[in-house]
């Protein structure tokens, strides 16, 4: 499967609220609300997280995960996936959030952003971390990667990392 990453523009919000909904479908369908205040509550949460997002880590990058399905050297095309908001720390590369439309789950997608996300903080000599709430089943996705759990939980989250073999040479201890 074939994707690109491109930078998050003000064009993209429909498909970001699409993908933060699918993402609360679970929890949402548990009430009696009408699609009107489901909407309302989707729209307040996803400003409400990028808000959040944007305060506590400026530098951060959000990218929308566009699926390539144009032959190679064909025009400008895809169809949107998901979106994986990063913060390149001098110490790690943290990611804030990977989310995939249910469509593209399942497919290999995630593992295939991750492990790009391993080889980049391989060749830099950082960690990759990821804060994941416990009982999320992406948490096994995790786990299969190499990632294990970092510190105390902190409320439903758990701190995650996936440390690459340079830093468990001694020179990187501290």
């Amino acid at each position: 499967m074939r994707y690109r990453l491109q930078p998050v523009t003000p064009n993209d919000r429909d498909v970001l609220l699409e993908l933060y909904a699918s993402t609360r479908a679970d929890e949402l369908a548990l009430t009696d609300w009408s699609d009107a205040q489901r909407l309302a509550f989707v729209e307040m949460q996803f400003d409400a997280q990028t808000q959040h997002y944007t305060r506590q880590r400026p530098h951060a990058v959000c990218q929308l995960i566009v699926l390539d399905d144009r032959p190679m050297g064909g025009s400008q095309g895809g169809r949107a996936a998901g979106r994986l908001w990063v913060d390149r720390q001098a110490d790690s590369l943290h990611v804030l959030d990977i989310a995939l439309l249910p469509q593209a789950r399942g497919q290999g997608l995630g593992s295939a952003l991750l492990r790009e996300l391993m080889a980049e903080a391989q060749l830099q000599g950082k960690q990759v971390t990821v804060s994941v709430e416990v009982h999320n089943p992406a948490r096994r996705l995790y786990e299969r990667l190499g990632f294990e759990a970092a510190g105390e939980l902190q409320g439903i989250y758990q701190r995650m990392a996936w440390q690459p073999a340079t830093l468990n040479r001694p020179e990187y201890q501290e």
